[in-house]
């Protein structure tokens, strides 16, 4: 076999490695904490992160950023919304996430890093076998979790008084492709927007930018409202 045949065939080897691995799954932490914290869950052995959305204008509007163990623990996590003008910084220690700048215990945790318990507004979760967030329990609020065999999260129901918010997603048939999604919101079985977003992937099958595109049909005519998600990963 001559040099150029032999290259060919390690070339297609390796094709076909590539194209059979499995990708990973999302772990129970990385689903639930994207779930309560509003961002993109990411795969693998995720060392930080940041999640920055930007507007139409090219303005920052969201931004979240995470410092992850190797166990996959998120030993930090910062959350800024700017168009809210909102943020807080979070620290592990022990079994509470701490308030950075106050030191004040703001998340109480189950296990070594899942959450419990918010006990200033007196929600706690509950988790199922595989230590996924499969319920929350608040005074008058209720939320129930769904997510797939990847532990993709597939949305979310909350009900609070005569109030019942339904959003569910559907993610790309491709299971690279995750972060390609769909989602609906309705609020008492009327629909209040929906939500298409795209990605370009890394090696990990995790998105490195997103466009998103926000329609919100609570309002008549509906307003359709365009973003840009670029992401930055460092893995171990």
């Amino acid at each position: 076999m001559n040099k150029h045949a032999l290259m060919l065939v390690l070339a297609a080897l390796l094709a076909g490695c590539d194209n059979t691995a499995a990708p990973l799954s999302f772990t129970p932490e990385m689903a639930s904490f994207s779930n309560e914290f509003d961002f993109d869950p990411l795969r693998g052995p995720v060392k930080d992160f940041s999640q920055t959305l930007f507007n139409e204008k090219g303005e920052v509007a969201k931004r979240v950023s995470g410092t992850l163990s190797t166990e996959g623990c998120f030993d930090s996590l910062e959350l800024h919304d700017l168009e809210a003008n909102t943020g807080i910084a979070l620290v592990l220690d022990a079994n509470y996430y701490l308030d950075a700048q106050t030191q004040q215990k703001k998340l109480r945790l189950q296990g070594k890093c899942q959450l419990a318990e918010l006990p200033a507004s007196g929600i706690s979760w509950d988790t199922d076998d595989n230590g996924f967030i499969v319920s929350a329990h608040g005074k008058d609020m209720e939320v129930n979790y769904r997510y797939d065999a990847d532990g993709y999260p597939l949305g979310k129901t909350t009900v609070s008084g005569e109030q019942h918010l339904s959003i569910t997603a559907t993610p790309a048939a491709d299971k690279r492709k995750k972060l390609d999604y769909t989602s609906v919101s309705q609020l008492n079985e009327k629909p209040l927007g929906n939500v298409k977003q795209t990605c370009d992937y890394d090696s990990h099958d995790n998105p490195v930018e997103c466009e998103l595109e926000v329609v919100d049909e609570s309002v008549k005519p509906a307003v359709s409202r365009k973003y840009t998600i670029k992401n930055s990963i460092e893995y171990y």
